[in-house]
């Protein structure tokens, strides 16, 4: 190794390494994070210039107060029938992931990943676009299919990968596709979801569609090349689409400034790029809601892309292969100071008189029953075990839906394969 000449006069250089403000064993300190009143952050027209926005991207966007009132301009003043839509959206979102989480543990499935916290992030979004736009979600915005209503025997049934499964047990738990409700198919590799989400809402533009895409990314993603490239092309082209960048704080076990989150909001992104961002409290059902539909009706007016950071806590490990013990307090979740989804818009409901105690307790006790039912129904299509045992999948289907024509070596390949199974039978 080349020694380094002796420069006397000048100081020693040295690299900032971001740490998070607790590790295990620590009080847990949220004492950094700025919150702002609710309805103190004002809401620009949907048609304003892009930097008319930009003030907003270091603040945040909150509509309910600590007693659960809505205030401020950011109100969205939904019916009372839509916000009991969304609360039992978000409830039963909750049960389901505790039960394919306890599934996982008894060995039914090899995978899992909660939403614990986050299941406003993408209900009130459901609720907020339209049917037929496209998502292009992470795998903690489960919530989208449950706003849709797509059938939860479906989801299970691809959580276990067993007969029914409609992707065949080629996609990793969680990892839902359906393109008839609007959910496009979940790449692990989450910086893949923005440019692909720019790209059809491009598309989408060029046909003279109404449709606009929304993309979900974590923000250990955002430090990704696809992220930025995606960003370069909807600001350039105007893509009507609205980029959600999830800040739950950690990439796993990686926390946020590793990605830049010291260094400023990951809303203020959108100011290099001449786009709209905002953010938002992201555990405000309400807040989520306004600031998707405001940027998706500036998308509608081809105003051009939003880029919004939910700011939120990821309050349960990655995944049911993580243990985030070991590398922050146990409490952090619980002591996260912008509080539960769930209870928030809970108590906003109660603060309306449109909900109460009794009527929660019979709609929780519903949600199981649901949830329940719908897992006995996909268990008898088998689960990870009983698919390999009882349910054996029929191996010829590797070669279905890879190629639209099939080529001629794999044709043979086939073709053997069958020749084999039933000499096999014989």
């Amino acid at each position: 190794m080349t020694k380094q000449p002796e420069r006397p006069n000048r100081p020693v250089l040295s690299l900032h390494v971001p740490e998070p403000s607790a590790r295990p064993g620590d009080e847990v300190d949220f004492s950094h994070v700025a919150i702002p009143p609710a309805g103190s952050v004002p809401r620009p027209d949907p048609h304003a210039p892009a930097a008319e926005t930009h003030p907003l991207a270091t603040t945040l966007v909150r509509v309910l107060d600590d007693a659960g009132r809505a205030v401020g301009p950011w109100d969205p003043k939904l019916d009372a029938d839509t916000l009991r839509r969304m609360l039992r959206d978000m409830m039963l979102v909750r049960v389901y992931d505790d039960r394919m989480y306890r599934a996982q543990r008894q060995g039914k499935t090899s995978f899992y990943m909660k939403s614990t916290g986050e299941e406003a992030v993408a209900v009130a979004a459901a609720h907020a676009l339209d049917r037929d736009d496209m998502c292009f979600p992470t795998y903690r915005q489960q919530g989208l299919l449950v706003a849709r209503d797509y059938p939860l025997v479906e989801m299970m049934c691809q959580i276990y990968s067993n007969r029914r499964d409609k992707l065949k047990g080629r996609q990793l738990p969680v990892m839902y596709s359906d393109r008839a409700h609007g959910f496009f198919s979940i790449s692990g590799n989450l910086a893949t979801q923005v440019p692909q989400a720019v790209g059809w809402a491009m598309a989408s533009a060029i046909k003279g569609d109404s449709r606009i895409a929304a993309a979900w990314i974590g923000d250990g993603s955002t430090a990704e090349g696809d992220f930025h490239a995606a960003c370069t092309f909807a600001g350039v082209y105007r893509a009507p689409a609205v980029i959600n960048v999830v800040n739950n704080q950690w990439a796993i076990s990686s926390f946020s400034g590793i990605a830049g989150g010291e260094l400023t909001t990951f809303a203020a992104r959108a100011v290099g790029y001449g786009i709209a961002g905002l953010r938002v409290d992201g555990n405000d059902a309400l807040a989520v809601y306004a600031a998707t539909r405001w940027a998706a009706d500036r998308a509608r007016a081809n105003h051009g892309p939003t880029l919004i950071e939910m700011f939120t806590y990821r309050v349960e490990g990655h995944s049911t292969s993580d243990d985030p013990s070991v590398y922050r307090p146990k409490e952090a979740g619980a002591k996260w100071p912008l509080g539960d989804p769930v209870e928030r818009l809970r108590l906003h409901l109660v603060a309306l008189g449109e909900w109460d105690e009794a009527r929660h307790e019979q709609l929780a006790a519903e949600i199981a029953d649901e949830v329940r039912t719908a897992q006995r129904e996909a268990e008898k299509h088998g689960t990870l075990v009983s698919s390999t045992i009882d349910f054996p999948q029929d191996v010829r289907t590797m070669f279905d839906d890879v190629y639209a024509e099939l080529p001629w070596h794999l044709r043979e390949q086939q073709a053997q394969m069958v020749a084999e199974l039933e000499a096999k039978r014989k």
